[in-house]
Parts: structure tokens; C-alpha cells; sequence
């Protein structure tokens, strides 16, 4: 069959092609076996012999599939379904198959197989795509064991170096080279030297709300931007009983008023503002001594860049001049600074377009969790499909969906990633 008539054939199939929902909810069973807990879960960690078992897997079914491997130095691999045309880039669609150490079956798993699965579909009524088509996952998303996290998207984006990476070591001092050569998974192909025309990743949502909202699709405008502070309050510690309360420098109510203000800003800034005080450490932590010392974490995030600054400028502004009026030094300082990630405006709507023409319920919704995505949205066009998660809960063994959203979820991709290969 020529071109022409392939193109020809592929425009009359492809607005009835669904994928198989059995096969891929059987494939994500199968994976989960692999690491599996007794609570349900998974712990396969990256670089362990667990994950080489999961990679070998799944480069065994992507093998049966007919696709060609690449693995790059930094254990990201490659999985290439040929097009009509390939000298064209590939669309390419994943995640990642690490896990948490009390992780579920779906994170990361899902996008992966969905990628499969519409390789398989494609397979199952011999459609050619005008571009090749590649599935991936890439190494150490989750950086359970090793950071940085996302390490194998951003050794791909040069966010950072592989050298670096390399040399990351986990609790009993093993170093990603070493863990990485000894399950086999060093690879050639030096890191982005691999050159695509788009990314989709499918994934849960890992929130509440597409199941609060009762919608079977989040077309994913973007990620987050994430900023991280540690702010230190000093004050003296002192007996609680004999100092009276308006000579205190209490560390505490000064600390209180900061994490208040956390909250508030989030609420002024952006409807998608984010603000959360996780983490604190009170000194010398006795009930009976007014705190000398707190030192606690702030996490800020919204939807650009600009917005975050803006909630940095509050926060800021807000510190000195409590400073200013209690007399107790506050210190804060920047730790971790995450670029927001919006998508491109093709993807999102090769997203939405294909959500609406088959049936299923939508909203555009943001992700307030890091993904492999984000990196992937420098270098190409790019896009996200989130389906609901059971309550909206993930890094956890208990993490759920229903095989009818993994379904859905996977035709969205499929006909998201037609709706670009065969441009």
C-alpha cells in the first residue's frame, strides 16, 4: 500500500479506533506484580534488580510490538514504532516505571503502557502515521532514592549535567554510574541526541479534583511553578512561668504570624495558588520554655513564574517588617527554585479536541506535581492527560483508579497523538 493510500485508508478508520481497555488494565497488572507489597503497592525503586525487571518487561513487550530500542547514558529508554515518513521526528508519549518506596501501580506506570497500548492499537488495524511514533520512560522521576528528582528528563533537556548526575549517591553511598552499569542500563546514545516533534504523557492526576468535579479528563494547562524557602525565627528561649508576656521574644508567634501569612498570600495570589508550611522544628522544644528558635519550610507555588514572584515579593515584604516590629531576626532563604511549565496551546487542544469528539467528560485543570513533562516543554511541544485518582491519593499503596478512566485516558492519547503524526 502506498502513501497515499495508507493516509487515505487511516482518515477513514481513525475516528472509530479505540483502544483495548482490557489489555492495557492486564498490562498494568503485570507491571505491578514486579515489586509488588502486601499492602497492594509497589516499591521498585530505581536502578535496583526490581526496576531492571520492570524495564527488561517492558522493552520485552515493546519488542513483541514490532519497535525498535535506544537507551541513552542515563538509562532513559527509547521505543520507536516506525512512519510513512522517517525522517520526520517522532511524537513521543511516556513516563516513568520508578516507583516510591510505598508507591501504587498507576504513577508513572500508566503513561507508559498507555503509550504501549496506542502502539498496539495502531498495530492491532495497520495504521501507518505519517511520523514515527516512540514510547519512553525515563530514569529516576520519582528520586526516591537518588536527586535530583525528574533526573533522567533533565539529563535529556541539559537542565543538568550527566556528570552530575552520575555522581548522585543514595543512603549507603552507591552512585547512580555504578547502580546504573550494574543493571545493564547504560546506554550509547548520549543524552538528547534524540530529537522529537511532541510529547503527551497520560497520567493520574494525584489530586481531588477531577473526582470531586466528576469529570473522566484534565486537559493540563501547565505545571506549577514551585518555589522552596527555610525561614529561620530567632528569639530567646525563656521560663514560661515568670516572664511576663510583653517582655517575651517568643520565636513561636512570630513563627505563627509567617505560616498565616503562607496561607493568605496563596489565597491573594492566582487562583491557583499554593502555600504550605510542611515541615518545623521548634528549639529547645519543652512546654514549659517560650521557644528561642523555630526553623520551618514554606512552599509556594502558581501558575507563572510572575505569579510566584509575586508571592516571593509579599512574603518578603512581609518578613522584614515584622522583623521591624517584634525586634526578632527572621531569616529566609531560597532552597529550591521550579520553573512553571505551561503547555503548548496544539497539544492542549489535540487533548481537548479528542476528549470531546469521543464522549468523554472534561475540564481544563493544572498539576501541582513535578512530572517529566516539564522538561519535555522546553524542548517540544507538549501536553498532559490526567485521569481521576480514588480520593485523590498517590505515593501511596492504596493509590487507585477505575479501568474505565485508565480507558479513557488512553483513547484521549491515542487520538491526541494521531491528531499530530499524521500531519
Amino acid at each position: 500500500m502506498d502513501t497515499a493510500t495508507q493516509t487515505n485508508s487511516t482518515a477513514m478508520n481513525i475516528d472509530t479506533l479505540r483502544i483495548n481497555g482490557e489489555r492495557i488494565w492486564q498490562s498494568l497488572m503485570d507491571l505491578a506484580k514486579i515489586g509488588e507489597t502486601p499492602k497492594g503497592g509497589v516499591c521498585r525503586l530505581t536502578l535496583t534488580e526490581t526496576d531492571r525487571h520492570g524495564r527488561d518487561l517492558v522493552i520485552s513487550w515493546a519488542k513483541e510490538a514490532g519497535l525498535s530500542v535506544t537507551i541513552d547514558k542515563i538509562g532513559n529508554v527509547f521505543m520507536r514504532r516506525d512512519g510513512c515518513n522517517n525522517e520526520l521526528p517522532p511524537i513521543m508519549a511516556g513516563s516513568h516505571i520508578d516507583t516510591q518506596p510505598t508507591g501504587g501501580k498507576f504513577d508513572g506506570n500508566f503513561g507508559v503502557l498507555a503509550a504501549l497500548e496506542v502502539i498496539r492499537t495502531l498495530n492491532d488495524h495497520n495504521i501507518t502515521t505519517e511520523a514515527p511514533i516512540e514510547m519512553v520512560f525515563w530514569t529516576n522521576e520519582e528520586g526516591s532514592r537518588f536527586v535530583p528528582v525528574m533526573m533522567g528528563s533533565g539529563v535529556f533537556a541539559d537542565q543538568f549535567s550527566l556528570e552530575h548526575a552520575y555522581a548522585a549517591t543514595d543512603i549507603d553511598g552507591k552512585t547512580v554510574k555504578d547502580e546504573l552499569t550494574k543493571i545493564g542500563y547504560v546506554g550509547e546514545q548520549e543524552p538528547g541526541d534524540h530529537p522529537f516533534a511532541a510529547y503527551f504523557e497520560a497520567h493520574i492526576e494525584q489530586g481531588p479534583i477531577l473526582e470531586d468535579e466528576e469529570k473522566v479528563i484534565g486537559v493540563v494547562q501547565g505545571v506549577l511553578g514551585i518555589r522552596w524557602y527555610d525561614c529561620v525565627v530567632t528569639g530567646m528561649e525563656a521560663h514560661a512561668g515568670p516572664t511576663p508576656m510583653h517582655l517575651r521574644q517568643d520565636a513561636m508567634q512570630v513563627s505563627a504570624k509567617i505560616m498565616q501569612e503562607v496561607v493568605a498570600i496563596a489565597l491573594r495570589v492566582g487562583e491557583h495558588g499554593r502555600g504550605t508550611v510542611g515541615m518545623a522544628q521548634v528549639y529547645p522544644n519543652s512546654r514549659n520554655v517560650i521557644p528561642g528558635q523555630v526553623t520551618f519550610s514554606i512552599d509556594f507555588r502558581n501558575m507563572t513564574d510572575e505569579l510566584v514572584d509575586e508571592m516571593d515579593t509579599q512574603l518578603r515584604e512581609f518578613t522584614a517588617d515584622l522583623a521591624k516590629q517584634t525586634g526578632l531576626r527572621i531569616d529566609l532563604k531560597l532552597v529550591s527554585n521550579y520553573k512553571a511549565a505551561p503547555f503548548h496551546p496544539e497539544c492542549k487542544d489535540a487533548v481537548r479536541n479528542a476528549a470531546e469528539k469521543l464522549g468523554y467528560s472534561h475540564m481544563d485543570i493544572v498539576s501541582g506535581a513535578g512530572h517529566d513533562a516539564v522538561y519535555m516543554s522546553e524542548l517540544a511541544p507538549t501536553g498532559m492527560i490526567f485521569i481521576p485518582c480514588k480520593n485523590g491519593i498517590s505515593h501511596n499503596e492504596i493509590e487507585d483508579t477505575k479501568p474505565s478512566e485508565v480507558e479513557a485516558g488512553t483513547n484521549v492519547l491515542l487520538h491526541a497523538i494521531l491528531a499530530r503524526a499524521l500531519l
